[in-house]
């Protein structure tokens, strides 16, 4: 794929999660995805930080959506390669601190097949 292919994956994924678009959010990626974030360590300590499977990551973000209702992310920086999207961005959720975040998505065929969230 090219930078300007991946680029696009990006906006519709800052999309879906922006509008807290499930179903467009999980269309993104593959059956057998994984995704790691320090905020599943701390949520989901069973996890080691790691999920894998579109039923984990539809309980997930419908867990983070229910929870905080106005998660927002504001891209700030997209860098895409052939294979590899890095993103930064602010997450901001009301009476919180906003929070630099950065993520990288590996894409395979078009779908997402690994994430990795960086906290700053």
């Amino acid at each position: 794929m090219t930078p300007e292919n991946l680029q696009s994956i990006a906006f519709k994924w800052f999309d879906a999660f922006n509008n807290h678009n499930l179903e467009q959010l999980l269309a993104l990626y593959d059956d057998d995805a994984e995704h790691f974030s320090p905020k599943l360590k701390i949520h989901k300590p069973e996890t080691n930080g790691l999920i894998v499977g579109k039923a984990a990551l539809r309980n997930w973000w419908q867990d983070a959506f229910d929870r905080l209702p106005s998660l927002n992310y504001k891209v700030t920086s997209l860098t895409a390669n052939s294979d590899r999207i890095f993103m930064e961005y602010i997450r901001s959720v009301a009476n919180e601190n906003d929070m630099q975040v950065a993520e990288v998505l590996e894409v395979k065929a078009g779908k997402i097949v690994f994430s990795r969230v960086y906290h700053g």
